[in-house]
C-alpha cells in the first residue's frame, strides 16, 4: 500500500464518521419526534484490490438506514384524534386536500382538524379513510379513500321504533258491557286506565300518542292508541291502534290482541300525512313478557304507570368523536346517539425497512419495499389503532450521546493517518537526489 492509499483510506474515514455524526445528530434533534424511527449507521470495508492473495489495504464507507420495523412506546394523550398504531402498519395520508394529491405513509399521528375540519398531522399530512353510508358500511359502489372531516357532520335525530309500557290495570274495574272499538278515543266511554306518551318522529319532533284502555271481561280489556296532537297530522282518522289484552287468574300478562302463540306485544303504525313529510311510522309496543310482571299487569291496586321506555332520539349537535380499535370513526350527538362515519385502513408493506423516507416524517413506496397493502385496521397484518396515544421516537439518548464520543475518536484517528501519511511524504520529498 502506498502513501497515497493510505491517504485515500484516511479521507474515506472522514467520510464515513462525517455521515455517521449526521445519523447522530439527526436522532438527537428528533428524539421527541412523533413516530420518529432512529437511523442506525452501518461501516462496510472496500478493497483496493478485491480477491487479491495477501494482504490487501481496506477502506470505509457508511450506509444509513432506518429501522422501520421497531415501535416506539406509547405514550397517552387527551385528544381523541391522537391516534397510534399497536402493531405493523402506516396510516395513510395525502400531502394535501385535494383530490388527486400524492399518497404517503407514516406512523405519526397527532391529527387534529384544520380549518375546514379536515384531520392532519403536525407535518400537514391528511388522514385518509373510508367514508360509511348511514348503516356503517363502506358502500361497495366507492371505496376509494377520502378525507377524514369531523366537523362538516350533520346533527342527528332517530324515530321511535320501539316503546315499552310498564303498568297496572286495578283487576276490580267496572266492567263496560257492550263496548265498542273506538268509542274511548271519541268520548262515549270513559277509559279506566289513560296516558300520553311522547314518541319522536323521523325529524327529531315530539309527538303525542295517547294510549287508552277499559276493562270489557274478566281478566280482559281493550286498548285503543290514538294521536294526540293536531288532526291533520294524519292520513286516516283516529284510532291509529286498537286491540285486546289479556291476564291470567294470578295477574300476570296473558296475551295480547289473542296472538298465537302468545305475545306481549303488538305493532302500531302512525299513519303520518304527506304535509308532514314524516313516512308512515311503524312502532313495536311492548307490553312486557307473557306469564311476567315487567310490563302490562292485572292486580287489585290503584291503575298507575310505572314507567315507558320509548327509544328514538330529538336532533342534536356533533359533540365529538371517538376512534375504536378497527379503526371506526364514530360521531357522538349531543342527544345521546352515535353514527359511525369513517373506517380508517392500516398500510403494509412487505419489507418496510425498504420504504424512502420523505419531509414530515413520512415513507414513499419503493421496490425495495413493495406496493402497499390497504386493509381495514385490525384485519390479517395490519395493526390497530390506539386513540388518545401517540408513537413516541425510538432514539436512545444515552445511545446517541456514547456514538458521538466514539465518532468523534473515529473521525480524530482518521485525520491522524492523513497527517502522518503527510508526514511521511514530506520526509520522502527531503531525501538527498544524489
Amino acid at each position: 500500500m502506498s502513501l497515497y492509499g493510505a491517504l485515500n483510506i484516511g479521507v474515506a474515514g472522514l467520510a464515513a464518521n462525517s455521515q455517521a455524526l449526521s445519523a447522530s445528530s439527526s436522532n438527537i434533534a428528533n428524539v421527541n419526534t412523533v413516530g420518529y424511527k432512529n437511523q442506525t449507521v452501518n461501516f462496510q470495508t472496500f478493497l483496493n484490490a478485491s480477491g487479491q492473495a495477501g494482504n490487501s489495504s481496506a477502506g470505509v464507507s457508511a450506509v444509513i438506514s432506518q429501522d422501520v420495523t421497531t415501535q416506539g412506546l406509547p405514550t397517552t394523550t387527551s385528544s381523541p384524534t391522537d391516534l397510534a398504531i399497536t402493531g405493523a402498519g402506516f396510516f395513510v395520508v395525502a400531502t394535501t386536500p385535494n383530490p388527486g394529491a400524492t399518497q404517503e405513509y407514516t406512523r405519526a399521528g397527532s391529527f387534529t382538524p384544520d380549518e375546514l375540519g379536515n384531520l392532519k398531522n403536525a407535518a400537514g399530512l391528511y388522514l385518509l379513510g373510508y367514508k360509511l353510508d348511514s348503516q356503517g358500511n363502506i358502500p361497495t359502489s366507492s371505496s376509494a379513500l377520502s378525507l377524514i372531516n369531523i366537523t362538516s357532520l350533520s346533527g342527528k335525530a332517530q324515530a321511535t321504533a320501539n316503546l315499552g309500557i310498564q303498568a297496572n290495570l286495578q283487576a276490580s274495574a267496572t266492567t263496560v258491557p257492550g263496548y265498542v272499538t273506538g268509542q274511548m278515543t271519541s268520548g262515549a266511554v270513559t277509559p279506566d286506565f289513560q296516558r300520553t306518551i311522547n314518541v319522536y318522529d323521523s325529524q327529531g319532533g315530539s309527538q303525542p300518542v295517547t294510549f287508552s284502555f277499559v276493562k270489557t271481561a274478566a281478566n280482559t280489556w281493550a286498548y285503543e292508541a290514538a294521536y294526540a296532537g293536531a288532526a291533520g297530522n294524519l292520513s286516516s282518522a283516529n284510532p291509529i291502534g286498537t286491540g285486546t289484552v289479556t291476564f291470567n287468574s294470578d295477574g300476570t300478562l296473558k296475551n295480547v290482541n289473542g296472538a298465537a302463540p302468545a305475545s306481549g306485544s303488538f305493532a302500531l303504525t302512525i299513519p303520518w300525512a304527506a304535509s308532514t313529510g314524516l313516512a308512515s311510522q311503524a312502532i313495536a309496543v311492548n307490553l312486557g313478557a307473557v306469564g311476567g310482571t315487567s310490563g302490562l299487569t292485572q292486580f287489585d291496586t290503584a291503575s298507575t304507570l310505572n314507567g315507558t321506555s320509548p327509544d328514538g332520539s330529538s336532533f342534536g349537535n356533533v359533540t365529538g368523536v371517538t376512534v375504536a380499535k378497527d379503526g371506526t370513526v364514530t360521531a357522538l350527538f349531543s342527544n345521546g346517539l352515535s353514527q359511525a362515519v369513517y373506517k380508517i385502513p392500516i398500510a403494509t408493506f412487505t419489507s418496510p425497512d425498504g420504504l424512502g423516507q420523505v419531509n414530515g416524517n413520512a415513507y414513499v413506496a419503493t421496490r425495495g419495499s413493495g406496493a402497499a397493502s390497504v386493509n381495514l385496521a385490525n384485519t390479517g397484518a395490519a395493526g390497530g389503532v390506539n386513540a388518545n396515544s401517540l408513537e413516541a421516537s425510538t432514539v436512545d439518548l444515552a445511545t446517541e450521546f456514547t456514538n458521538l464520543i466514539t465518532t468523534q475518536r473515529a473521525y480524530s484517528a482518521s485525520a491522524r493517518i492523513i497527517t502522518t501519511a503527510d508526514q511521511m511524504l514530506q520526509q520522502l520529498e527531503q531525501l538527498p537526489t544524489n
